[in-house]
């Protein structure tokens, strides 16, 4: 199964649309898109969402992800990965890297982890 990515509501429209510019038959959602979570979902629903849909969460929340991932996984869940944005991070760089993850990873590689892009 390819790597699919559901987008935070948080991220500005303009990595959704250069994913899909650069990488079109890439699977790329946001919070608020049709067929899931809508915008002003609670992170721990995001959660379960993407372990039962398959998608990796790309997001800036470094502060309370952490914290809802350790209770998901204390409970036996798993997601498919999470991707938080660094801090300095240019919308150019985490395109690249996203669509490298794409096309280079393993299906299970991120798996109930947290990684930070870019990824230097």
């Amino acid at each position: 199964m390819a790597i699919k990515y559901l987008l935070d509501e948080n991220l500005p429209p303009l990595y959704k649309e250069q994913l899909l510019e650069w990488q079109p038959d890439l699977v790329v959602v946001a919070i608020g898109d049709e067929k899931v979570p809508p915008k002003g979902t609670k992170d721990p629903e995001i959660l379960r969402w993407i372990q039962d849909n398959g998608f990796i969460l790309v997001t800036n929340n470094r502060s309370s992800m952490p914290v809802h991932l350790a209770e998901l996984l204390a409970e036996s869940g798993h997601v498919p990965g999470i991707l938080v944005l660094r801090p300095s991070a240019n919308i150019g760089r985490v395109i690249e890297d996203l669509i490298a993850i794409a096309g280079a990873s393993f299906e299970d590689e991120y798996r109930d982890q947290i990684a930070y892009i870019p990824l230097i």
